[in-house]
Order: structure tokens, then sequence, then C-alpha cells
């Protein structure tokens, strides 16, 4: 094994070394992508990108990290991020190239954060960070929520709980929502989607620009599923889901606040689910992140999502920030929480 470790500070030149493995047709995964982090770095300009990349022959893992100055860094990735882990390429001993990633991290940084993990990337970074000299504190970070699918919809939708199918029925049949779903980017859907978050309780969107360049993007690759419910010519809910590969993910929905009462949002994820289910056959449907209750009735998995805090103790301010990470820990638990 000879090993070579680079670490870059743009983008372009990740590109340039990298080829077509950080491209879509190589990483299944959205947030795996080239494509992904230039969308983050483009929309949060005061982001400065690093990436570790080490090499065996074939093998690549790469770590993207954003510089928070005075040796500190946080995963690359911004509030629309579900999940970040580290990315591979070839066929190789990967965890042995994230050790390698790590380490290189070491030399320019005395503290990390990165989320949202799941529980075997937590794993990972653990193991990669703590064999080179880190010392690591794993805590909750949010929750995400899946359904497997097998069958058609109705096969499926009869698995739900009653409460939420009689619910769907009864308001689908008190209101005379219209509704459109897409297969790919629609300007007027779009439209209509701002309109409805601009109502909805959620508030202002933290970046409008990086949304529709994603939808765009997404849109082009046909993966993007953007559904709206309109009810007397007035948008009342919309969302937007992304699939490929046997995934389903639901990345935004939201639904007018003056329009509560006649659950749109409701009538519009049973159908969204049934356009989905009944054209793509998704194996794994996933929503997102957030523990919100009424996610429970639409998903079977309850996944913990982490946030790891990686110290060097190597670094006099790693090491107190280790120390008193460690102490408020401790006091947490003392006091249940």
């Amino acid at each position: 094994m000879h090993l070579n470790v680079h670490l870059y500070r743009d983008l372009d030149a990740v590109a340039d070394d990298a080829g077509e493995a950080l491209g879509r047709a190589a990483q299944p995964h959205m947030f795996d992508r080239l494509d992904w982090f230039r969308l983050v770095t483009r929309h949060l300009p005061d982001v400065q990108p690093v990436v570790i990349c080490a090499v065996d022959g074939a093998a690549k893992a790469w770590l993207f990290l954003a510089d928070r100055g005075h040796g500190r860094a946080d995963a690359l990735g911004c509030w629309y991020t579900l999940a970040f882990a580290p990315v591979f390429a070839g066929m190789g001993v990967h965890d042995i190239l994230l050790a390698a990633c790590a380490k290189e991290a070491g030399r320019h940084f005395h503290t990390l954060t990165l989320a949202p993990l799941t529980g075997g990337d937590r794993d990972r970074f653990e193991r990669a960070f703590a064999a080179t000299g880190w010392r690591v504190i794993a805590t909750p970070a949010t929750v995400n929520r899946q359904v497997a699918v097998t069958g058609n919809f109705e096969s499926w939708w009869a698995t739900r709980p009653g409460k939420l199918r009689n619910t769907a029925r009864r308001k689908a049949k008190a209101s005379p929502f219209r509704i459109e779903i897409a297969n790919g980017f629609d300007p007027a859907l779009w439209s209509a989607y701002e309109t409805v978050y601009a109502d909805s309780w959620k508030g202002a969107e933290g970046s409008p620009a990086f949304q529709r360049a994603l939808v765009q993007q997404e849109g082009a690759a046909g993966t993007l599923r953007l559904g709206v419910a309109t009810l007397h010519d007035r948008p009342v809910a919309a969302q937007y889901w992304l699939v490929e590969h046997g995934r389903a993910t639901i990345h935004k929905l939201a639904y007018a606040e003056s329009a509560r009462a006649l659950s749109p949002g409701t009538v519009l994820t049973a159908a969204m689910f049934r356009h989905v289910i009944d054209q793509d056959r998704p194996t794994l449907i996933d929503f997102g992140t957030g523990d919100d209750p009424y996610k429970a009735d639409w998903m079977d998995m309850r996944n913990i999502l982490w946030r790891l805090d990686l110290y060097r103790l190597s670094s006099p301010t790693g090491l107190y920030g280790y120390v008193r990470a460690r102490a408020a820990a401790l006091v947490r638990a003392r006091r249940g929480g």
C-alpha cells in the first residue's frame, strides 16, 4: 500500500483530479457528489472549502470540509444537507484511506464538527479519527424516518394507520383539490411552491436561490418530482421529492397556514406517495430529517443521525476544547439530558 494525500482549497482542482469519480454515475447519493458541494459553496459565499483526498492506486477517499478559521472546520454542508459521509471511489481499504484523511486534517485543524451522520458513518469516522490522535464526542443531532416499500401504492397504503387513511380520503372528498405532479422542473409549479412556502408556518426559506438551482439541476437529471395542490385556483400545499437508485427522498413540503383545517398537506402527500410508488417503484422512501410526530404515520423506521465533535489532543486548543466538552457532557448526563 502506497498512500498519497492531497489537500485542496478549490473545488475546480478537486474536479480536475477526480474526473468522473465524484459525478452522478459514480456516486449514487446526491450528498456525495461534487455538484452538491458546488451548490453549497456557490450559495454560501463565505464558506471556504477544504477537501482532503487520500489515494492508494485506483482507490480514493475524500473528506469535504468547510474552514471556519482559527483551526476549526465543519462538514461542508448547509441547512439542506440531509446526510454527510466520507466519499469513496474504487476498490480498497476505505478505513485506511479515511484514517489518512483524518491524519492530514490534524495538520491543519484542532477541532472538527461533522453532522448529520448515520450510525454507520459515525462509527467509521470515530474509528478513523481515534486511530490518528483525535478524541470524539458523539451526540444525537436529529432524526431520520424511512419506510420500505414493496408492491403498488394500494398494497402499501393498506399498511398505514386507519386514521391517516380516513383523514386523507375524507379531506380529499370534502374539498375540490386539484393535484398536479411534474416529473421535472416546471416554472409555474415552482412559483406555486414558493407561494405556498411564503404562506406556510415555516417562515422565510434559508436560500430560495439554492432551492431553485437544486430543483432545476435535478429536474434536468430526471430525479425531481414536484407536486402542488390548489384549491379554487390558489396553491395551498406543495412539496418536492428526489427519486433515484430505488430511493425516494422527501426534501421539502409545506402547506398554506390559512388552509390548515382542510389538511391539504395530507392530501398532497398521499398523492405524491401514489405517484412515486406506482411510477418509480422505489424500495425505500426517506422523509429527510426532523422528528415531527406526523411522520410516524407515514414511516416505519426511526434512525438517529449523529453529530461528532472531534478534538486533536496534540493541540493545546484541541485539548482544552475536549476537556470542556467532556465536562459539559458529564454535567448534562447527571441532570438527565
